[in-house]
């Protein structure tokens, strides 16, 4: 699948980042600014969030902004298609790692919700802002239904499996769907708890849902050996 931002890929959690140098390469300065327009979207949400601001934020000049998006329009899909690819490779690459096995293959995507590289504050808040925007929900279904229709598929299918393997009497169908709103549950829980809990505790809740599907497989610490 071809870069949506324009040659740039994902890159490592924000904390391993260090301070780009004045002279950068196209994609490396979209990419720059891509990453303080996450920053700002936390900070001041979606309709609050002006061109200036991320021209503060990454220390660039408003004109350089839009030399890169033309707008703040441009900018802010650009910025939803990098999340969204972003979070697409982080779990394909996490099921790829996985092996055969259906129960790891469940857990390895239980797991990718919670990887440091996308599960930061400023991401989920940045996705809060998309999520809570009406006007970003056509454009993101257009532009990346694709990918959850992929990522339904896949995780259907592995529950289908599971379910086989076992011999339940469970709609694999549902028990996907069952799985996939507590991930996304326990992802605005701590976009809006206030004290948080932390993505340890995020990751043991969406385990306790799969070890209750699925008790010969999973315990709320993980897989059973």
């Amino acid at each position: 699948m071809d870069d949506p931002t324009g040659a740039l890929a994902p890159q490592a959690p924000p904390e391993a980042r260090v301070k780009p140098p004045r002279k950068l390469s196209r994609a490396a300065r979209r990419l720059q600014l891509i990453e303080a327009t996450i920053e700002v979207l936390a900070r001041n949400g979606y309709a609050r969030m002006t061109l200036g601001d991320v021209a503060r934020q990454a220390g660039l000049s408003h004109g350089l902004v839009n030399f890169h998006f033309e707008s703040k329009e441009k900018l802010l899909s650009e910025t939803l298609l990098y999340l969204a690819e972003e979070y697409r490779l982080n779990w394909t690459g996490a099921l790829a790692a996985a092996g055969p096995d259906p129960a790891a293959q469940l857990d390895a995507l239980l797991r990718a919700d919670f990887n440091p590289g996308i599960c930061t504050p400023q991401r989920l808040s940045a996705w809060c802002s998309f999520w809570g925007e009406a006007q970003a929900r056509p454009f993101y279904q257009e532009r990346c239904g694709s990918n959850d229709d992929r990522y339904i598929e896949v995780i259907e299918a592995i529950c289908a499996r599971l379910v086989a393997q076992d011999g339940l009497d469970l709609d694999p169908a549902r028990v996907a769907r069952v799985l996939r709103v507590t991930m996304e549950g326990v992802w605005l829980d701590l976009m809006t708890m206030s004290p948080p809990y932390d993505a340890a505790e995020g990751l043991a809740t969406v385990r306790t849902c799969a070890t209750a599907f699925f008790p010969r497989h999973f315990t709320p610490g993980g897989l059973r050996a």
